[in-house]
């Protein structure tokens, strides 16, 4: 590198130690820090990876089998379900644009369920697609696709029978099995990383759901006391931002010009 290309430094770098630097634009300098847990989620595959003050605690990554390609087929299975204007050999692709473009977090699936029934013209998608053999148009009514999609990080069960533990859990699971004196900081940076974690209100519904499992489990710690200790609640914060579909890179490029 030095001799061939005349680098001037080279840096190498954990991707997640990185992605919590991609965070850092949406934090003053005093809020600025490498201790946190990174969710990142791309095509293959979710991991879950704490860092303390940027070194990795390797021991305690998990990695979950859902992400974006596992959403996709998802869809497409809902889409085979009920739809014959599909072409059979675009459904994948079909799929994959209905995801990126009308897919959301929802908070409550039944009330979600609720909402399209009652008032579906507001609720429901067209897609517009042109069949790439007859090259003739067709459309698809998206609806509830629009919101299970994306629950299978919450109710993984729906796509995959032998796994059944919601990203919540897995996260707030990683926290605990890291050193204590490093945990509250690890709730208080949960940071969200690939173009899996783009949909909206995925950290709205994270932190929700975090923060339901930390408190119950401090509801248990003070009546197993007697009520005698009050234990201090933990702060929980999932921090998105905009660049987090490049997140490894933008902060790359953000801790090189620090």
């Amino acid at each position: 590198m030095f001799e061939s290309f005349n680098v001037p430094g080279l840096y190498i770098a954990v991707q997640a130690v990185l992605a919590l630097a991609a965070s850092w634009q949406s934090r003053d300098l005093l809020h600025r820090s490498l201790t946190g847990l990174v969710v990142d989620s791309g095509d293959g595959v979710t991991h879950c990876i704490p860092v303390a003050e940027g070194y990795v605690i390797g021991s305690c990554i998990k990695h979950i089998p859902i992400a974006g390609r596992d959403i996709t087929y998802f869809i497409q299975q809902l889409l085979r379900e009920r739809e014959n204007s599909v072409p059979s050999e675009q459904s994948y692709e079909v799929a994959k644009s209905i995801k990126e473009k009308y897919c959301y977090v929802c908070p409550d699936i039944l009330r979600e369920f609720i909402k399209y029934d009652t008032d579906g013209a507001k609720w429901f998608k067209t897609y517009d697609g042109i069949n790439s053999v007859t090259k003739k148009p067709f459309t698809v009514d998206v609806g509830y696709e629009r919101f299970l999609g994306p629950e299978i990080f919450f109710h993984p069960e729906f796509a995959n029978p032998d796994f059944t533990v919601p990203i919540s859990e897995i996260v707030d699971t990683v926290i605990q099995q890291c050193p204590i004196d490093v945990r509250r900081g690890l709730y208080e940076n949960i940071v969200l990383s690939g173009g899996s974690t783009m949909f909206k209100d995925f950290a709205r519904r994270m932190q929700r759901d975090i923060k339901r499992i930390s408190n119950a489990r401090l509801a248990i710690s003070e009546e197993l006391s007697g009520g005698r200790l009050t234990p201090k609640p933990i702060d929980v914060q999932v921090v998105s931002h905009k660049m987090q579909r490049y997140a490894v890179w933008f902060g790359g490029s953000t801790l090189a010009d620090t």
